[in-house]
């Protein structure tokens, strides 16, 4: 056994295939073997040697053109196998359905992941206009948290240590016509959301959209996970969205947090 995997119990190959994993994203979906060894400061045999073999395990793909690597099928499989085994999704899609039901509009639930929401479930609506805000939005699918009222739901809860690293983490670049660009300002709202516990999105990540957000919270207190209720802008104004929805939204995350709270206590 390599000295390092015996002082430290682990394997630095996995540790190495995973690293090569996780440099994919969506801002960067081809990775080539020279760019790639100098990120992880491999030789470029050795960073060859394990885009091979990931690429057989079909955790990799090359592109035939640019001979550079993509994510493969595997690894989608493995996500949704994380997904589709959340209590909390379990827990919540019946209460998704009921309030998408009884609202009419589009409702979705996100867990956190990094700086970025992870869409776990959604039940989409009808609705004529609601179409236009969906965004190609899927399960699996990744937006940045500060620009979304799932996102602002979920680090309104967390505590404050670990709310501040992801703060410091975050680029607050503009991505709709009102995003909060401010770390100052960002952090203000986040204040707002404890005091109401439901979070807006008014055009934040895109025209035209709007939605609210309330956390699904642990025994701890702490959030999980987050739902909301999306409408197109013509369709209700940020305040009547808060007025007329607010308190259903609310009542389906406090339903949902009871549910999950015998699995999901202090961590």
């Amino acid at each position: 056994m390599p000295s390092s995997e015996r002082v430290t119990g682990t394997s630095r190959s996995l540790e190495r295939g995973l690293a090569i994993l996780s440099s994919f994203n969506s801002d960067r979906p081809l990775i080539g073997v020279s760019e790639l060894s100098r990120d992880l400061a491999l030789s470029r045999s050795t960073a060859h040697r394990y885009f091979t073999t990931l690429a057989q395990l079909g955790y990799l793909q090359q592109d035939r053109d640019s001979k550079r690597y993509r994510l493969g099928p595997r690894v989608l499989d493995l996500g949704f196998s994380a997904i589709n085994s959340m209590d909390v999704r379990e827990i919540a899609a019946p209460h998704l359905r009921e309030l998408a039901d009884e609202t009419g509009y589009t409702v979705n639930l996100a867990i956190l992941e990094g700086t970025d929401v992870v869409y776990i479930e959604r039940c989409r609506s009808s609705r004529p206009g609601q179409r236009e805000i969906d965004l190609d939005l899927h399960v699996g699918a990744r937006l940045p948290a500060y620009c979304t009222a799932m996102g602002k739901a979920i680090l309104a809860f967390l505590p404050e240590e670990q709310t501040e690293d992801l703060i410091a983490r975050i680029d607050f670049a503009p991505r709709g016509p009102n995003t909060l660009t401010d770390a100052g300002a960002f952090r203000e709202e986040l204040a707002r959301i404890r005091e109401s516990g439901v979070a807006l999105n008014d055009e934040e990540l895109a025209y035209g959209l709007r939605s609210i957000a309330s956390p699904i919270r642990s025994q701890s207190g702490e959030a999980v996970a987050a739902l909301n209720l999306a409408v197109q802008r013509t369709m209700l104004s940020a305040e009547d969205l808060i007025a007329r929805f607010g308190p259903v939204v609310t009542r389906t995350a406090r339903a949902i947090s009871l549910g999950t709270g015998h699995r999901l206590g202090p961590r």
